[in-house]
């Protein structure tokens, strides 16, 4: 697969240039996991149980510190994809990738224009949710066309300046109350608080985007082991910012909502809901600058999807053709990227103009409840056989923590299929 990379610093070998130079596809890939149903999942569970379970929130950033760190160092160790390491377990892993990546960009797109739509016309209601939904997937379309890394990493940078400085200023408006946040630390669980526990900690920034981590590490220029430090130091640092970003919407839901026992809606209408809660107590300016935030998860999402998710289709397109790992069709801005940019793009509108089909929705939660399961065992798989050089495989404390990741997002992946067929069903 072919590298766009546009800065040659990033091009050189790692450690030839400060570390903080190399910082980047970890803070894109935790930003693009974080989207508006991310926060509301949080903010429901600061709504409901306080700062009771801040344990799983931080449990889940060392989740995803330890799964982006086995995608990340299978490529720098072997210098292929996640997807030809997949290959290499079976052809079952294409039958279940295939569908999945075409179902679920189909209908992430709708999604991911609907939360964008719904902040921008929140905003400015001169435009529909919709209109601005579309035109928001234009803008990530016109972002990432080209493939190159550089202008990409740099759009999502700001967005996620924009996001965490929002979200910050947010929770220090409600004046959190710092003995009862590091209470949090310790494990509990209230009753009825299991699927919470596992939303927080399986599900917050966990999507596809995980596994596209070692793309763009490719993409950066990082692509022997001389990088792996550094690809460390990058993974550790996104998800430490990560994590605060998370503790702060837990902050704004335990406080705001928590302590005056008010409800947030399902979906990202809750978002703009609590938006106007903070508008109503600190003034409108607080609750603009809210809105503006939650408009920087959903855009930052949309626009890593359409980058990230594109490179992995890419690079499953042309294995399944059996092109050749450099070929041009298998590069960012290549022809299977780009069509599925467009794929990103256009046919998710007819999705929101029409609603949810009952069975292309069910499919969806099927598909999306089955990966994070499966890239955990692949990745325990892989990284204990002969596919890793032999100073590169698992010890004890990363199958330890891989299992314990994989043990979880079954749980999870349980949970969320039994509420798909409910959801389909109309239960």
């Amino acid at each position: 697969m072919g590298s766009s990379v546009g800065d040659p610093a990033t091009e050189r070998t790692a450690g030839t240039e400060p570390r903080y130079r190399f910082v980047g596809p970890g803070l894109v890939v935790a930003a693009t996991g974080v989207g508006a149903a991310d926060l509301v999942a949080t903010m429901v569970a600061g709504s409901r149980y306080g700062y009771t379970l801040l344990w799983a929130v931080v449990l889940g950033c060392v989740m995803k510190v330890v799964l982006v760190e086995g995608a990340g160092r299978y490529t720098l160790a072997t210098g292929r994809t996640v997807f030809e390491g997949w290959r290499s377990l079976g052809r079952w892993t294409t039958w279940y990738f295939g569908p999945y990546i075409v179902v679920w960009g189909f209908v992430y797109g709708a999604a991911a224009m609907a939360g964008t739509g719904l902040a921008l016309h929140s905003l400015l209601p001169a435009l529909s949710v919709t209109v601005w939904g579309v035109l928001s997937a234009l803008v990530g379309l016109a972002v990432v066309w080209t493939g190159r890394y550089l202008p990409f990493e740099r759009v999502l940078s700001a967005l996620v300046l924009l996001m965490f400085v929002t979200t910050v200023v947010a929770a220090a408006l409600t004046v959190p109350n710092l003995p009862e946040l590091l209470g949090g630390l310790v494990p509990v669980l209230p009753d009825g608080s299991t699927v919470y526990v596992l939303s927080l900690a399986g599900g917050v920034g966990g999507t596809i985007t995980l596994a596209a981590y070692g793309y763009w590490v490719r993409e950066k220029g990082w692509r022997t082991e001389g990088a792996m430090r550094v690809m460390r130091l990058d993974n550790v640092t996104a998800y430490v910012v990560t994590g605060l970003f998370v503790v702060a919407t837990l902050v704004v839901g335990a406080e705001l909502l928590y302590s005056a026992g008010i409800a947030l809606e399902t979906g990202s209408e809750g978002l703009v809901q609590l938006g106007d809660v903070l508008a109503q107590r600190y003034g409108d300016t607080a609750g603009t600058l809210f809105v503006v935030g939650f408009w920087a998860a959903a855009m930052s999402s949309l626009v890593g999807v359409w980058n990230g998710v594109s490179l992995m289709f890419a690079d499953f397109a042309g294995e399944v053709r059996g092109l050749p790992a450099d070929h041009a069709d298998r590069a960012a801005g290549g022809r299977f990227y780009k069509a599925y940019v467009l794929w990103l793009t256009f046919p998710p509108v007819v999705l929101m103009m029409l609603g949810r089909p009952v069975y292309l929705i069910l499919a969806y939660g099927v598909l999306g409840a089955l990966f994070m399961p499966f890239m955990a065992v692949t990745l325990l798989w892989i990284l204990n056989t002969a596919r890793v050089p032999d100073r590169w495989r698992n010890g004890p404390v990363a199958n330890t923590l891989l299992g314990l990741c994989a043990f979880a997002f079954l749980a999870l992946g349980v949970d969320q299929l039994v509420g798909a067929v409910r959801t389909a069903l109309g239960g």
